[in-house]
């Protein structure tokens, strides 16, 4: 799952790339400034091809569940010495689609935002930091959405992943999700949020982090009304289903990231509260100045305030992702004998560029993903149509059906 959600303003750039798939081997396919910012999350909006399926048998749920056991069960050539033992496994790149069956929504699946809400546009960073109106309906909206993502669990994809971390298999996993249910199911696999995390809250001024269930508690007691309409919804269920055509039917649109939006709601009339820690110690802005933060008499961030704004603890679109981050990714690329993307369009820059780099390392490249997956005709170009899966697969199957048949497969094909 993606991480931020709210709509795009009419002051907000365009930051979406090319609308045709790009050559994994050129240079050339993205614009100049992504190439000066190779870590920016930057939305994908042009079609997906159709699956491309490999080998031909992995058409069905048997023939995946047998082409992705020999991917991850297949030697590395050539063969890996015992003094690089842990190099001979896979590295896993995970998306929204793998947390559908948790009960949150994604993007591009047949009940995913971008295919069911044609005008949704999440917020951009920048939107964000300097917009006060921004932040009120992105924290509304957030509000509400709160409490399914915060109930839901890992499903048995995660679990999956986890097992296969325990035999051996794998030896990371890269996640675009930001639900956090990678390090829940999995703690002892390590795990690299690619997009960071909704559980807590990080300070633009000072840094400082605030857990999301107290921010939670926070905006329901500046917010009266806005808790009653949520606690109004939970009663009548309309929050219990995450498919769209169920919300609507109660006024309620469904979009990722725990996000709802509500037809015609007053988001101007929303308070949030400040950053504790700057609202006790206001901070020193870059240019030296001291900064200022003011409440209302209940509490909420005043727009007369220069410091104090919180912002969910995700890279949001137009965002630069972490450069520990970025290292820490391409760090367990290099360091794995192959990539298996599971429940991913690939359609962000950051995500992508981890499988082109899979790829110019020559490495055998494996997507389990239902529907189409952005320049997937360039992963298996060098790969003969007969082949049993060892060295790349391609199917379009839902990943907690499929990987713990795989983990039956390999059970005792490798020491632990």
């Amino acid at each position: 799952m993606c991480c931020d959600s709210g709509a795009q303003g009419p002051s907000s750039p365009d930051r979406s790339v090319e609308s045709s798939s790009p050559d994994l081997r050129s240079t050339n396919a993205f614009p100049i400034e992504c190439m000066q910012k190779p870590f920016m999350r930057i939305p994908y909006t042009g079609p997906l091809p159709a699956p491309i399926i490999v080998p031909k048998n992995a058409n069905t749920p048997t023939g995946a569940i047998s082409a992705l056991t020999n991917f991850l069960s297949a030697p590395r050539s050539p063969p890996v010495p015992p003094s690089l033992t842990g190099h001979d496994r896979t590295v896993l790149l995970t998306g929204a689609g793998v947390s559908v069956a948790s009960g949150l929504a994604d993007y591009r699946g047949t009940a995913g935002t971008y295919t069911l809400n044609k005008t949704y546009r999440p917020i951009y960073y920048n939107e964000f930091v300097s917009n006060h109106e921004a932040r009120k309906r992105y924290w509304a909206r957030s509000f509400l959405g709160w409490t399914n993502l915060n109930k839901a669990k890992p499903n048995n994809a995660h679990w999956a992943m986890r097992d296969l971390g325990t035999r051996g298999y794998i030896s990371h996993v890269i996640t675009q999700n930001v639900d956090s249910f990678h390090p829940i199911a999995h703690p002892e696999l390590p795990t690299i949020e690619l997009h960071g995390y909704l559980r807590s809250l990080v300070c633009i001024h000072c840094g400082g982090h605030l857990p999301r269930k107290e921010f939670q508690q926070s905006l329901s007691t500046l917010n009266p009304a806005w808790a009653a309409f949520l606690a109004e919804m939970l009663e009548t269920g309309a929050l219990d289903s995450e498919h769209p055509d169920e919300r609507r039917k109660k006024g309620l649109k469904s979009n990722p990231d725990g996000d709802v939006d509500v037809p015609n709601a007053p988001y101007t009339t929303f308070r949030y509260p400040p950053c504790p820690t700057c609202l006790a110690k206001p901070p020193i802005l870059p240019d030296g100045s001291q900064s200022a933060v003011q409440v209302d008499v209940d509490g909420a961030w005043s727009q007369q305030s220069t410091a104090g704004v919180l912002k969910p603890a995700v890279v949001m679109f137009g965002e630069s992702i972490a450069a520990s981050v970025k290292v820490a990714a391409e760090k367990a690329i290099d360091e794995a004998s192959r990539i298996l993307v599971v429940g991913s369009s690939l359609a962000t820059y950051s995500a992508w560029r981890l499988v082109k780099r899979a790829k110019e390392r020559n490495m055998p490249i494996g997507v389990l993903n239902l529907g189409g997956v952005r320049g997937e005709e360039t992963f298996y170009t060098d790969l003969e149509a007969d082949k049993d899966g060892s060295s790349g697969v391609r199917c379009s199957e839902s990943a907690d059906k499929i990987l713990p048949a795989v983990v039956k497969n390999l059970s005792g094909n490798r020491d632990l």
